[in-house]
């Protein structure tokens, strides 16, 4: 594939793909290789580490972690293939533009939608998933809204702009892409995808508006108690008045109990207020 830029023409200095592996992706690769070539000579990896929705739900939390080994493993040479490819193409100029940590971020996101989609609708399925799709499906989609007017050679000849040619792609992979193959990992990467380039799913952005909740909740909490404090007060006043009228001696019981209660949570009161500025 050849790459255009956004007003349709070729860039200056036109190359095959998007130039060298940025450092994520490049790790993804080197370790993807390396775990293929270990499946070879120790084939009980794929059962051990793939995602088995009847294993990881029937025995939880024992394969907790096949959640993200799963995205590491393949099940033949084409699969890896593709699958690195098709991340390098697609990924490369995204990680560059995000920063190797935010894009690392969300490719794992990406994953761990797809296992949990693959778990909520499979999850008596016994059939083992394994591979890095549903990350890159993921990937494919951020690329697709990010550079929607960018060109795309189809095997090396036929451009295709981006926006039509990723949804190609995935209707194409779904339909066709035979009883094998883990849509619903994929489903779930996509909309992973999706979500997080739509609702603007920043880690920042996240923390942001969990610290504002947490001040909220702060602030209903204190004030709760203010108002409880102001009820106990009402109370007070209208035993000390009680108190001026017939003296403290005359004082029931009960309202006797109810000023060394209120003196100590109005004091408790107060110590918090205190400490939380």
């Amino acid at each position: 594939m050849r790459q255009y830029n956004n007003s349709g023409y070729a860039e200056s200095t036109p190359s095959l793909g998007p130039g060298r592996p940025a450092p994520f992706i490049k790790a993804i690769l080197i370790s993807n290789i390396l775990i293929f070539a270990a499946q070879y000579f120790y084939p009980r990896l794929t059962e051990l580490f793939g995602l088995t929705p009847a294993l990881f739900l029937g025995q939880f939390p024992n394969y907790f972690y096949q959640v993200v080994t799963y995205m590491l493993l393949h099940g033949g040479f084409w699969h890896l293939f593709f699958n690195m490819f098709t991340l390098w193409m697609f990924g490369t100029e995204i990680e560059y533009t995000w920063g190797t940590r935010s894009f690392g971020r969300f490719y794992v996101l990406c994953g761990l939608a797809g296992a949990a989609l693959t778990l909520a609708v499979f999850p008596t399925q016994l059939v083992i998933t394994i591979g890095a799709s549903a990350a890159i499906y993921g990937v494919m989609v951020a690329y697709w809204l990010m550079f929607p007017r960018r060109y795309l050679y189809i095997y090396f000849l036929f451009p295709v702009k981006v926006k039509w040619a990723v949804p190609a792609f995935m209707i194409l992979g779904f339909f066709f892409g035979g009883p094998q193959v883990a849509h619903m990992a994929h489903l779930g990467g996509a909309l992973c995808g999706l979500a997080y380039i739509k609702l603007d799913w920043r880690w920042t952005r996240i923390g942001r508006k969990l610290k504002t909740l947490r001040y909220r909740l702060q602030e209903a909490k204190l004030e709760k108690k203010r108002q409880a404090a102001q009820e106990i007060m009402k109370r007070v006043d209208s035993i000390l008045d009680k108190i001026n009228e017939v003296g403290i001696e005359n004082l029931s019981r009960a309202d006797r109990k109810f000023l060394e209660e209120a003196s100590v949570q109005l004091g408790g009161s107060k110590k918090e207020r205190e400490s939380s500025r």
